[in-house]
């Protein structure tokens, strides 16, 4: 099998528009509970949480971080699982706790020397909606709040925690022509 330009390996064919939103993306940021994870938070008899992280989506995130794009966490929850995904996954951006995430993220930009143009976001609630209001590529999970739906330019087909950061990771490497040529090179080995 092999790939056209215009062609992702999960959705199919692409819109030349969304391609051009995708190709100058030098970051990803996420929201985790409810996009790295379906959202649900288990709780133990001694109140310990436990969260479920996808492999496909860490496999995703480690091609981006091969062809050079940054990754972020952003979330309004604070969690040690969080941070030691982030660490298995070489993530160095981690924004735990922050409930007002353009805030949050604006001077991590700052700092990166990224103008929001240069910044993917993808979030499933209302607490994500002032960050995509702004970014360059804005994405929502398929069970996101209406109105944040309503304000991404792009929907995943896979659900939050079941591949959706994946399938978004896939979008960007096919927006800078990268994403054959990883695949391929799978088939290589």
């Amino acid at each position: 099998m092999t790939l056209e330009p215009t062609e992702h390996a999960f959705c199919g064919a692409v819109d030349e528009t969304l391609l051009a939103r995708a190709r100058p993306i030098k970051i990803l940021v996420m929201d985790v509970d409810g996009v790295l994870t379906d959202g649900r938070i288990n709780m133990g008899a001694e109140g310990e949480l436990h969260k479920a992280f996808n492999i496909l989506d860490g496999k995703g995130l480690s091609m981006l971080r091969e062809a050079g794009v940054e990754r972020a966490l952003l979330t309004g929850r604070n969690s040690p699982q969080v941070q030691r995904r982030a660490e298995e996954l070489g993530i160095q951006h981690v924004l735990q706790g922050k409930q007002r995430k353009w805030e949050a993220l604006e001077p991590l930009l700052r700092g990166l020397a990224l103008a929001p143009e240069h910044c993917a976001y993808i979030g499933d609630d209302l607490i994500d909606l002032p960050v995509a209001r702004r970014v360059g590529l804005a994405v929502a999970v398929p069970n996101a709040h209406p109105w944040l739906a309503a304000h991404c330019h792009w929907q995943t087909r896979l659900p939050g925690g079941e591949g959706a950061v994946r399938e978004l990771c896939e979008l960007i490497l096919l927006a800078r022509g990268e994403l054959g040529a990883m695949l391929q090179a799978y088939a290589q080995d």
